[in-house]
């Protein structure tokens, strides 16, 4: 599933394109909202909430959006060619001068702008929230603590502590604080964590690449995520993978043993 700064990019771009546009065509391909019609209506603004997408209309609507595993957004000149198959198109959003196109979008709602917090008022603070304050900090550093003998990888996780936070950033995350996923959250400082998931956000908001190292390169982004093969990107030792979380909650999780003290799973 996307990272918080991934749709928040998703977001950001699209507002860049639609925002003010008067929509001409309007067509969703989704059971739910096939009979919507938005002609006339001009888009007033796009808006992130964690993992979550609200594109605003003039009449006081908002199309909600999530892009799950294999979703997305595409932003062309009217008439452009699309980048994935027609068959695999959720939404259509024409414009004077720019279209917009949801790709595999499993998630689609209307509803009215000011009924979001609907959809979204459970979560807990969103990490790129533009607004953020010290009160988001201890809120999210209360929520995280409240569970204390929970394992700190599981908690990065739940959105109701804070938003925006996928596998990459869990993993990432635990390898900065020098400690393994499986810590209980009792053993790290919640306002560190909370502090430190906001800047690695913040750090890959506006761009495609996603650095937790501060390099670009290819093979040089992460410390540990995906680098089974290659090793731990500060000390050279094996890099470990574990699924943490049951069942469909479970994801595989990167570690390096030596920087990375603390409980773990057996071999």
């Amino acid at each position: 599933m996307p990272e918080g700064d991934t749709v928040f990019l998703a977001g950001r771009t699209l507002e860049r394109a639609m925002a003010g546009q008067r929509l001409y065509r309007t067509e969703f391909r989704h059971p739910a909202l096939a009979t919507a019609d938005l002609r006339g209506q001009r888009v007033s603004e796009v808006r992130t909430v964690g993992k979550h997408i609200f594109t605003r209309f003039s009449a006081g609507l908002s199309l909600h959006s999530h892009l799950r595993m294999d979703g997305s957004w595409q932003v062309l000149r009217p008439g452009g060619r699309w980048r994935a198959p027609a068959h695999h198109a959720r939404v259509i959003l024409a414009g004077d001068t720019a279209e917009a196109v949801g790709f595999r979008l499993h998630d689609l709602e209307l509803l009215p702008t000011e009924a979001e917090s609907r959809l979204v008022g459970h979560l807990g603070p969103d990490l790129l929230d533009p607004q953020w304050t010290s009160e988001h900090v201890r809120t999210a550093a209360g929520a995280l603590a409240a569970a204390p003998e929970r394992e700190l990888g599981l908690a990065l996780l739940d959105q109701r502590i804070m938003a925006g936070i996928g596998n990459l950033y869990k993993v990432e995350i635990c390898f900065l604080l020098g400690v393994s996923p499986w810590t209980p959250v009792s053993d790290v400082d919640p306002e560190r964590v909370v502090s430190l998931a906001r800047k690695l956000l913040l750090a890959n908001a506006w761009r495609h690449e996603q650095s937790t190292t501060g390099e670009l390169a290819r093979g040089r982004r992460n410390w540990v995520y995906e680098r089974g093969r290659h090793g731990c990107f500060r000390c050279g030792g094996r890099v470990r993978i574990a699924t943490q979380g049951a069942g469909v909650h479970g994801r595989p999780t990167w570690f390096c043993p030596r920087c990375q003290p603390g409980p773990c799973p057996d071999r």
